[in-house]
């Protein structure tokens, strides 16, 4: 009985120590050695990519898509649809699973795509709708929008929906609207967009891209200059 009760309070004993030992290093030592490594060698990813503007003020994330709407007339009335504030770039559809009142930049309550079959009646009107507006709010005195020029990210949501960037076919057809809006010249909207064009990952991975908030905040600094 004895040499039972032993071994049973050796065993405990060792248990408590590796319990002890364990909590120690893996959730102290090794979480602040990766945040350590993270903040050091990472610092703006690891801060959750943060854009800032010219005052140095937070306004987003690279990583998330936002919306550029118009303040609706009826902040209460969740039936009302909100209409874009068409002097900022516009991003991707954001079209995905749903409304939230969470993070109001952007319209989903959860990452994800619709799901629908590319012969689903309801998404073939959401894209059909998408490109009619892209069109006319694209299309200015000087400068016509074709339905041919209109590209696949101007009209459907991305996987996730969160999807923050556009392609530079999509962004190339809003800068005359941009030039108009903000009494900008084309070239000096067109050379924004360059500016803020990303190519592909080590020039073989993905596809060139522009992010909208990088964009955008852009824009801002340019026309308070």
């Amino acid at each position: 009985m004895n040499n039972s009760v032993g071994n049973t309070a050796r065993l405990l004993g060792a248990g408590l120590r590796a319990l002890l030992v364990l909590t120690i290093v893996c959730g102290v030592i090794y979480p602040l050695a990766v945040t350590g490594i993270a903040q050091a060698l990472f610092n703006d990813k690891a801060n959750g990519s943060e854009i800032k503007d010219g005052s140095g003020r937070v306004v987003g994330s690279s990583l998330i898509g936002q919306t550029y709407d118009l303040p609706k007339q009826n902040p209460d009335d969740p039936e009302e649809a909100a209409e874009p504030d068409l002097k900022w770039f516009q991003p991707r559809p954001s079209n995905g699973l749903g409304s939230n009142s969470v993070n109001t930049q952007y319209s989903l309550i959860l990452s994800g795509a619709t799901n629908k079959a590319a012969d689903n009646p309801d998404l073939v009107k959401l894209v059909e709708d998408a490109k009619a507006a892209v069109i006319a709010d694209n299309s200015t005195a000087t400068y016509k929008v074709e339905p041919s020029e209109v590209p696949a990210d101007a009209v459907t949501s991305s996987g996730s929906g969160l999807d923050p960037n556009i392609s530079p076919e999509y962004a190339k057809i809003q800068v005359h609207r941009i030039a108009e809006r903000n009494h900008l010249d084309v070239r000096q909207v067109e050379k924004l967009v360059q500016d803020n064009t990303t190519g592909r990952t080590l020039g073989f991975m993905g596809e060139p891209r522009v992010n909208v908030l990088e964009l955008n905040t852009a824009l801002k600094a340019l026309t308070e200059s």
